[in-house]
């Protein structure tokens, strides 16, 4: 009796050690639709090693960029449900449904993991500039209809939304410049090539500290804290103006549950281990950790209202 008692231990002591083990080996897959190098690329990175320093796992990024963002996005739609392949997201996964046609379908080809990072935009003029607040440019775009011009990196881009979605609150008519990044936005600001500039504040934040910049409104929904004299949009007036960059995670559909809110808990724990969070910080990037159905919500409210901008502006992709 004692033998088959230990015997049964054992089998027991098996099991419990069976998902550690399993655990050791595991590899992770994080596909990145975005260039090498760049602010996904960095806080994936970021992320996965700290979590394969937690977990005692391997974390792999994968950069796939190219067809804003679709390639890589309609192929990881066909990844193994097994919990262990990501993909990044951002603002283009939202935006890409009202202006590509595409093989997949944001809301059902993937199981939302969380809303990780947000982003804040800012629109700006140069330093010489005779507007200094958000009212004197409005007010002057309107006894200027087209005169003035808006700088963005476009289009069908986070930027160009937010450009066309201020015009639209305010009622005025700005000249739409498109740029092929947020760098050459800036030094078209910096060089007065543009009126105004609507950019990531990761991307103005040097100009602005050394006073080459002037910084008019934060585009989201709460102030910069590195520039707490400096009002949102909404404050501005034009209530529940809310526009960042914002990334997070998904998973192929079908993913098991319990697989997908792990994954949240260890990215949302990730974010908060000091060093991380200043880093992140460093880049502009603050952290949010919506995760499940909050994420969801997201992604729906995102596709609806990035739809109708779309349509109101007549927006297409190149």
């Amino acid at each position: 009796m004692r033998a088959i008692r230990n015997f049964v231990a054992g089998i027991v002591l098996l099991g419990l050690a069976a998902p550690a083990l399993a655990q050791s080996g595991r590899t992770l897959k994080i596909v990145n639709p975005f260039p090498a190098g760049g602010t996904a690329d960095i806080w994936a990175r970021l992320l996965g090693e700290q979590i394969g320093r937690d977990r005692g796992i391997s974390v792999v990024i994968e950069n796939r960029p190219g067809g804003g963002t679709v390639i890589a996005t309609d192929a990881f739609s066909r990844a193994a449900p097994d919990g262990n392949n990501m993909l990044v997201v951002g603002n283009s996964f939202t935006i890409n449904p009202s202006v590509r046609k595409l093989n997949y379908d944001p809301l059902t080809s993937f199981e939302p993991i969380c809303y990780l990072l947000n982003s804040p935009q800012v629109i700006a003029v140069h330093s010489e500039s005779p507007y200094r607040t958000l009212a004197e440019l409005i007010a002057a775009a309107k006894a200027k209809p087209g005169g003035l011009t808006l700088g963005v990196n476009g289009p069908a881009t986070a930027q160009h939304l937010t450009g066309e979605l201020f015009k639209h609150v305010t009622g005025i008519k700005m000249t739409y410049v498109p740029y092929t990044g947020g760098a050459p936005t800036v030094n078209a600001l910096l060089g007065q090539h543009v009126t105004a500039a609507v950019a990531n504040y990761s991307e103005l934040v040097e100009q602005l500290s050394a006073g080459k910049l002037r910084a008019l409104a934060a585009t989201g929904a709460t102030r910069i804290a590195p520039l707490p004299d400096v009002p949102t949009v909404a404050e501005s007036g034009y209530k529940d103006f809310d526009m960042s960059v914002w990334f997070g995670l998904v998973t192929p559909a079908k993913t098991p549950g319990d697989l997908v809110t792990q994954l949240g808990e260890w990215f949302t724990a990730a974010m908060q281990v000091p060093e991380i969070k200043s880093k992140l910080a460093g880049l502009m990037l603050f952290p949010v950790g919506t995760c499940g159905e909050g994420f969801a919500a997201h992604l729906r409210k995102q596709i609806e209202e990035n739809g109708r901008i779309i349509r109101e502006a007549n927006i297409k992709a190149e």
